[in-house]
């Protein structure tokens, strides 16, 4: 072929390929190389389309995360305090801005009438806080096993878990309150492992003086069954009149039953404490709640949380010394007076 003949087709080159006409002589070559082009095209495109759908499924389009975990600083790095960070991929929403905000899962261990409820308002009044409440208070207990266990644990730190502490703000502490007698004692082997692997932290709430517990207790119990705010039960309440309300039932105690009733209570927290000694976890009380400021922000920076002044809308309902809120009082005293739980009559909380 000739200097000028290649010139020729090179310049007719772009008119085959817009107008459709090819020279006879070499009809079949140009459709070899017009095939061949089209096909490096839709490769290209391909890959392309393959590369996008990647990113665009770390960017949540198709439902997941917002970009991918890769792009995030890694999660060692900012461990502080030997808190273990994750970045959860909850199915139900995604977290957008707040996808590189690392979380930290915690659980309340207590008991009913500890104070908890009270406390989790005032950990639900910080904007990274979620505290989701008793996810394992249903009537259904008998019919669980670890495995149902486990699934509501992953909802609830894949922030999959539905209640009303859930945030729209960046969340970076997310748990629950877990009571002792809630199953956690029966399958505590298997909920340690689940601690210890997926970096739960707890917190043990607990109540020193059991004789003004047993009195909540009883008087929760009694308004369950008179319902006397209207005809509708409260554990707790938001207002002064509510709380006097609630507060003027004054139960007469078995004393009979007293030291029984309080060993094993005793032993029952020694043993959660036990079980659980080998994780990351801290013991509060809750009359040192009430009564020092300093651990609420404590309890904040074990959480890996900015310290901020928390306040909660719950009204005390049992404001009173014990000698006041007992019927039966001096029996009681004369049963626990020398014992070993004679402590629990000093109320120095309310003299």
């Amino acid at each position: 072929m000739t200097v000028d003949r290649a010139q020729l087709e090179v310049d007719l080159l772009p008119q085959f390929l817009f107008s459709g006409k090819t020279p006879k002589k070499d009809s079949f070559a140009w459709k070899l190389l017009l095939v061949l082009l089209i096909g490096l095209c839709g490769l290209s495109i391909c890959f392309v389309r393959v590369g996008q759908k990647n990113v665009f499924t770390e960017a949540g389009i198709f439902g997941r995360q917002a970009v991918s975990i890769a792009h995030c600083p890694n999660l060692s790095q900012n461990s502080t305090k030997d808190i273990q960070l994750h970045y959860p991929k909850p199915r139900r929403y995604q977290r957008e801005e707040c996808f590189c905000t690392p979380v930290h899962f915690f659980v309340i261990l207590s008991m009913q009438r500890s104070g908890s409820g009270w406390f989790e308002t005032l950990l639900n009044d910080h904007p990274n806080i979620s505290s989701h409440g008793e996810i394992f208070g249903g009537r259904e207990r008998q019919y669980w096993n670890f495995t149902f266990i486990s699934k509501r644990l992953d909802s609830v730190y894949n922030l999959d878990y539905k209640s009303s502490a859930a945030k729209n703000e960046c969340t970076s502490a997310v748990g629950f309150k877990w009571m002792l007698n809630q199953g956690v004692m029966e399958y505590h082997r298997e909920i340690l492992s689940y601690f210890r692997r997926r970096g739960v932290s707890v917190i043990f709430l607990l109540r020193r003086n059991l004789l003004r517990r047993l009195v909540s207790i009883l008087a929760n119990a009694y308004d369950k069954e008179m319902k006397l705010l209207n005809g509708t039960h409260k554990s707790h309440v938001h207002s002064k009149e509510e709380a006097n309300t609630l507060a003027y039932f004054k139960p007469v105690i078995n004393h009979q039953a007293l030291s029984e009733s309080f060993h094993h209570i005793v032993r029952l927290t020694g043993n959660a404490l036990k079980a659980f000694n080998s994780t990351r976890h801290t013991v509060v009380y809750y009359e040192d709640l009430v009564e020092r400021k300093e651990m609420l922000e404590q309890i904040q920076e074990f959480l890996g949380v900015p310290i901020l002044t928390l306040r909660s809308q719950q009204v005390k309902i049992h404001t009173k010394p014990l000698s006041d809120q007992i019927r039966n009082w001096d029996i009681v005293y004369d049963t626990l007076n020398g014992t070993e739980f004679e402590k629990f009559l000093v109320d120095t909380q309310y003299t």
